[in-house]
């Protein structure tokens, strides 16, 4: 596992481009969040009580989704970096029930600083960042800390089960930022390296959709599923 602060994520301009970019770089991001809220709406909202764990929440926009259908949820919300921190901060100000903090994965799995038990956990772009050993040692982690009846999805990158597979799903997400820029009017040749620094990036280290669905079952978790699949872009996630 990467050290976090020897991680792209840990440099504050890193973190900020991303974020000011994040529309144009994600696949149908907008699109994932409503899925994901239907979610959270059709298994949670019903639920008198609601803890939330957000890993790698970055500038807390899940949350601050989730809060939009549910002002009633408790939240804890964990990233490595202090700058995704102080922004989830921004935007989450005002809100009650709110608990931020600063741990990288490598401290979770390490220091088993999560002693609470969570209705939901979520997490999105950040789990591709670990080796498979890693991610189901993480995996394990998030059952353990979840209630009996409460649920995991994880939003991310993953690795296709063939090369012939993987060279589309990278046109795909080529053809994805070419309609954002034609959308938006930028010319140019900006953002079209986005597909070759995720490839160069030492931090990313995706793995095929089919193995990690088939660690949350080996696990324990069930009603496991693929939720959303865009090329390398997924939504997936199980049930304890």
């Amino acid at each position: 596992m990467t050290e976090f602060n020897r991680s792209n994520w840990a440099k504050a301009e890193f973190s900020q481009e991303y974020r000011d970019n994040a529309d144009i770089y994600i696949v149908e991001r907008r699109r994932l969040l409503e899925i994901l809220k239907s979610f959270y709406k059709h298994f949670l909202c019903n639920k008198q009580q609601k803890k939330v764990l957000d890993l790698g929440c970055g500038d807390g926009i899940i949350t601050h989704e989730f809060l939009k259908v549910d002002d009633f949820l408790s939240a804890t919300l964990v990233d490595g970096s202090e700058d995704m921190l102080d922004k989830a901060k921004e935007r989450l100000r005002g809100f009650k029930n709110i608990q931020f903090i600063k741990a990288s994965f490598q401290e979770i799995l390490e220091k088993k600083i999560l002693h609470q038990t969570f209705d939901f956990v979520v997490s999105s772009l950040a789990i591709h960042h670990l080796t498979m050993k890693e991610k189901i040692a993480l995996f394990k982690n998030i059952y353990s800390c979840l209630n009996v009846g409460g649920h995991f999805m994880n939003i991310d990158v993953i690795l296709a089960p063939v090369e012939n597979l993987e060279h589309w799903y990278m046109t795909l997400w080529k053809e994805w930022i070419d309609e954002r820029k034609a959308l938006l009017g930028i010319a140019g040749d900006l953002y079209d390296d986005i597909i070759r620094r995720y490839k160069d990036n030492k931090d990313n280290k995706p793995d095929t959709l089919g193995d990690q669905l088939g660690a949350l079952k080996k696990i324990g978790f069930k009603d496991v599923d693929c939720f959303y699949k865009y090329g390398v872009f997924t939504m997936y996630g199980g049930k304890k």
